[in-house]
């Protein structure tokens, strides 16, 4: 297996996907499937069954997996937003 450049509690960008653009800290990161569950993106709706704790059933919203590819360390990203607009200025 691979190592992977991001871990657990890294603060990243999406860099690709419909939710680019999007930072937020890794809660996991899934390595045998090569993705990563990052807070607040890919919100995805999931339906619970009755039970004791929600009697009426429950919509939970909860954050889907992005790929690990389609993610970058933020200090990365802002790095390389910071030598691109040096560059147009020059």
């Amino acid at each position: 297996m691979r190592k992977s450049h991001v871990k657990k509690g890294d603060e990243v960008v999406v860099i690709a996907g419909t939710e680019r653009g999007k930072r937020g800290k890794i809660i996991e990161v899934l390595r045998q499937k090569q993705r990563v569950i990052v807070e607040g993106v890919k919100m995805i709706k999931k339906h619970t069954r009755k039970s004791q704790t929600h009697p009426q059933g429950a919509i939970v919203e909860r954050e889907g997996t992005v790929h690990i590819s389609n993610v970058m360390r933020a200090e990365a990203f802002d790095a390389r937003a910071s030598k691109r607009g040096t560059a147009a200025g020059a």
